[in-house]
């Protein structure tokens, strides 16, 4: 399989879920060679110009990624020609992808779990939740990441800890 050039990471506001997937997504296909650009962004404008929330900071901090240059930006009907793929990270926000989506489009729009070929529906919110719901988004984006990797011909080694 050839890998895609470039990959959007989307959520809803780009200040949990997709920042942290764009960041460990970049870290881990450069370690396991594969050059792929990644990006995210927000279905909505609630937090255009802020940091990445200061929860997500310091989950992906005490895994060794950094979100301290991200700046949320909403999706824009530019990116259907940008990327290769773009990656919603629940059902709601597939959904607020394909209303936006230009009718040539030619990015292709999927669920990240299922692109990743992850057992999971969706990466869950953790906005409204505790620390944990944001360990959940580390977790699934390692796994994810992972698995990517491996498929593209990758090494699939998640994480800069070699966990």
């Amino acid at each position: 399989m050839t890998p895609p050039k470039s990959v959007l990471f989307v959520c809803m506001g780009n200040i949990c879920r997709s920042p942290t997937l764009e960041a460990l997504a970049r870290a881990e296909f450069a370690r396991s060679g594969l050059a792929i650009e990644v990006a995210s962004a927000g279905t909505h404008d609630y937090h255009v110009g802020q940091g990445a929330d200061p929860r997500s900071v310091a989950a992906a901090a005490a895994h060794g990624y950094s979100l301290a240059a991200h700046r949320a930006r909403q999706l824009e009907t530019t990116d259907f020609g940008r990327f290769d793929v773009i990656l919603a990270m629940d059902a709601a926000n597939l959904r607020a992808i394909g209303r936006v989506r230009p009718q040539r489009a030619r990015a292709d729009i999927a669920l990240f779990p299922a692109w990743a070929g992850i057992d999971a529906d969706e990466v869950p919110d953790p906005y409204y939740g505790e620390a944990d719901g944001f360990e959940r988004v580390i977790e699934l984006a390692r796994l994810g990441i992972a698995a990517v990797g491996r498929r593209f011909g990758g090494g699939g080694r998640s994480g800069p800890r070699g966990a």
